[in-house]
């Protein structure tokens, strides 16, 4: 069966939604859905992460350097440098960690 992954998860005014499609000890993807100004404070994580945004806009902070990331594009965030995300408008995004 196939989905359309924007339509997975919904916009809820003023939170983040997430929603795991798969969750093993191998790794993870999961869908997030941020409203406007919503977003993660930074922090680090043990694996790569590749974020594809699938709606909206997001400002995607790595060590510091701030990128902004639209509908289409992806950014990988790199295993323990500091990172944190925020809605430039409202966004949905798949996050995909593979664990080592």
């Amino acid at each position: 069966m196939s989905s359309n992954l924007v339509d997975l998860v919904d916009y809820q005014q003023g939170s983040v939604v997430s929603k795991t499609l798969i969750g093993k000890e191998t790794g993870t993807v999961t869908l997030f859905a941020f409203d406007d100004g919503q977003g993660l404070s930074e922090h680090t994580t043990p694996f790569d992460a590749l974020v594809c945004v699938l709606d909206g806009v997001a400002e995607i902070t790595i060590a510091g350097n701030p990128t902004t990331v639209s509908q289409g594009e992806m950014i990988i965030m790199p295993a323990n440098k500091p990172h944190a995300l925020k809605a430039v408008q409202r966004f949905k995004m798949m996050l995909v960690m593979i664990k080592d």
